[in-house]
């Protein structure tokens, strides 16, 4: 299988062109261990931590093409997507705080909150250091580095860690999904583990670039969706589609048509400055209903055998289920049906 970039709108058209031009690493080398991955880290972590040029960041001109990048990269191995896409979030966020790159490194971004959890941050003659438990830390076992939130007498502040230190434990997992299944996503248990911060308390959260670092993540979600959509295209070429097979078809074109369009409008917003939550949240939430409907689509027309006999096709289905629940549905509409009443009490305008 020969790798290719999707190109926003026409998701399924193939470019030789790499986003954010030569200033960067090898895309087409990205792309390759991305095929290698076929559901497992190893090769795009390797990948990465080869890479020796400063990586891309959103919102510096080019995010447009860094996504359609994201969406490549998952339209060939979700878990590759999964993998990659932290690990350019942390290089945005130690850029916004001007901090720099250690080189032949890997990176987590670790800032979930969970019931029974809690990672608490210290400070004594100077050094800070964490101690607690934070969950869900994709592949905290397998990086060499992570940007972690903990709570400070001032409020939840991120840090950076090195996750080879002994004091910090990877606690094992039950992991019983199909989907991501190679990327363990379990605690991560501190005890007094060296760290440095990152920003003061409220940066991360408050700071420009975390609203574009989510419709990032959506970029993933919709290369997922590309994923479907090809072999979609595929299984109505090798036989004479009725018109359920077409209309399905031609649905699903549609919707990618509309997400592709709705990330290039967001990306564009993104290189101006002007992509806040509101409008992160209206796409992260269009983007994760684009891809429910396409697995649905996906196994109401080709039934099944490929859920059943096809290893690819069955892993992406299952992957892209799980990774889209990033997204929690109605309370993250929910959540932006409040920040419209707070920011719209006379008149409202829908851009």
């Amino acid at each position: 299988m020969e790798p290719s970039l999707v190109v926003f709108p026409q998701s399924g058209i193939a470019s030789d062109q790499a986003p954010g031009g030569g200033d960067w690493p090898d895309a087409s080398g990205l792309l390759r261990a991305a095929v290698e991955c076929q559901g497992h880290p190893g090769p795009i972590l390797r990948a990465l931590e080869q890479a020796e040029e400063a990586l891309p960041v959103p919102g510096a001109g080019a995010t447009k093409r860094l996504w359609e990048f994201f969406a490549s990269i998952a339209a060939v191995d979700l878990v590759a997507a999964r993998t990659l896409e932290p690990h350019f979030d942390a290089a945005a966020i130690l850029q916004q705080a001007s901090m720099p790159w250690p080189a032949a490194s890997t990176w987590g971004v670790f800032a979930a909150e969970g019931p029974g959890a809690r990672m608490e941050a210290s400070q004594v003659a100077g050094q800070w250091s964490l101690t607690g438990t934070k969950p869900w830390c994709s592949l905290a076992g397998q990086l060499t580095h992570a940007l972690i939130s903990a709570h400070t007498e001032q409020g939840r502040r991120l840090f950076m860690i090195e996750l080879g230190h002994p004091s910090a434990e990877v606690v094992d997992a039950e992991w019983a999904s199909r989907g991501l299944s190679q990327v363990p996503s379990g605690p991560l248990r501190c005890q007094q583990t060296p760290a440095q911060p990152v920003g003061d308390a409220g940066w991360y959260l408050e700071r420009p670039g975390f609203a574009v670092g989510g419709v990032g993540v959506a970029a993933c979600w919709f290369g997922g969706a590309v994923g479907l959509f090809r072999h979609l295209l595929a299984s109505a070429r090798r036989r004479e589609p009725d018109q359920l097979a077409l209309a399905w078809l031609g649905e699903a074109d549609r919707l990618l048509a509309s997400g592709a369009s709705l990330l290039g409008w967001a990306a564009g917003l993104a290189d101006q400055g002007e992509l806040g939550p509101r409008e992160a949240a209206q796409t992260r939430g269009e983007i994760a209903r684009i891809c429910d409907r396409l697995i649905q689509l996906s196994g109401h027309a080709t039934g099944p055998g490929p859920l059943a006999m096809d290893d690819e096709h069955a892993r992406r289905v299952a992957d892209l289920s799980i990774y889209i629940r990033q997204h929690h549905a109605a309370r993250d509409d929910a959540a932006l049906g409040r920040m419209i009443l707070e920011n719209h009490s006379k008149e409202y305008a829908p851009w």
